[in-house]
């Protein structure tokens, strides 16, 4: 069985087993997205490989850039929103101001 993904009526989050997670920013190219996403996924597999061998320095270094990608992709650092909302990230959507929304997708 699939479900599809809820997004935010603002597509600011992704709504994941019920709790917010910050999308790319919209203004990226496509172009720039994929090649951040390349990026991530890399250190991700680098993580991967990292915890599989035990070595602490190369888990730190993978980490890193597993950070630096999401923050260039906008989905971790300082929201890309410009109008001053909060962010909500890994907050539960029911205790956001998203809740009247989710109640009303979810039911």
């Amino acid at each position: 069985m699939t479900t599809s993904t809820l997004v935010t009526p603002d597509n600011r989050y992704l709504v994941v087993r019920g709790r917010l997670w910050r999308r790319s920013d919209p203004r990226l190219s496509e172009q720039e997205r994929e090649r951040l996403v390349g990026e991530l996924m890399t250190a991700r597999r680098a993580v991967a490989v990292a915890l599989h061998a035990g070595d602490q320095d190369a888990l730190r270094s993978a980490r890193v850039g597993v950070q630096a990608a999401k923050v260039a992709l906008g989905e971790r650092g300082p929201p890309w929103w410009d109008d001053g909302a909060p962010d909500y990230t890994r907050r539960m959507a029911r205790n956001t101001p998203y809740a009247g929304w989710y109640d009303s997708v979810t039911v």
